[in-house]
């Protein structure tokens, strides 16, 4: 069974992703643990990685069962056919995300270039330097084509 890309309304994610395991389905909605901070407090929240995005894993034949839950707005297209994800991408995306790296380091960036991470979350990974803004880098990886804000660690 493929991983098929659901688009969702948002701030719903974490709830249709419940629902549709409910249904039976296969969901993988990518959580990052966030600071929140209130005018009282401040707490830590999971919340998901890729607004209105949740991955399922269900058969071609079954694709319309996930219309029952409230909140899924519809598939991710490419090409004019559903986007397919790769079981290993998601493998990818579910280590990155179970390892706990605050900080990575990285060195003489202008915008424009491209890179192989050697540490951190994203090791082994290219990616395009974007923006330099501060102490963050924004970095485009290529395998996901998704931007990534990282915390640049300076010596």
């Amino acid at each position: 069974m493929p991983w098929y890309v659901l688009y969702t309304k948002p701030r719903n994610e974490k709830k249709v992703a419940d629902s549709l395991e409910k249904l039976g389905i296969v969901t993988y909605c990518p959580l990052v643990k966030v600071v929140k901070q209130w005018s009282d407090r401040k707490k830590k929240v999971l919340q998901p990685l890729i607004s209105s995005y949740v991955f399922v894993k269900v058969d071609e034949k079954d694709r319309d069962l996930v219309f029952q839950v409230a909140g899924v707005v519809r598939y991710l297209f490419w090409l004019g056919k559903p986007a397919i994800i790769r079981e290993e991408e998601i493998e990818t995306l579910q280590k990155w995300l179970a390892t706990d790296y605050a900080k990575v380091a990285i060195h003489n960036l202008q915008p424009g270039s491209k890179i192989i991470l050697n540490e951190g979350v994203f090791k082994g990974q290219s990616a395009i330097v974007k923006e330099l803004r501060g102490h963050k880098v924004q970095l485009v990886l290529e395998a996901l084509g998704v931007l990534v804000t990282m915390e640049r660690i300076v010596n």
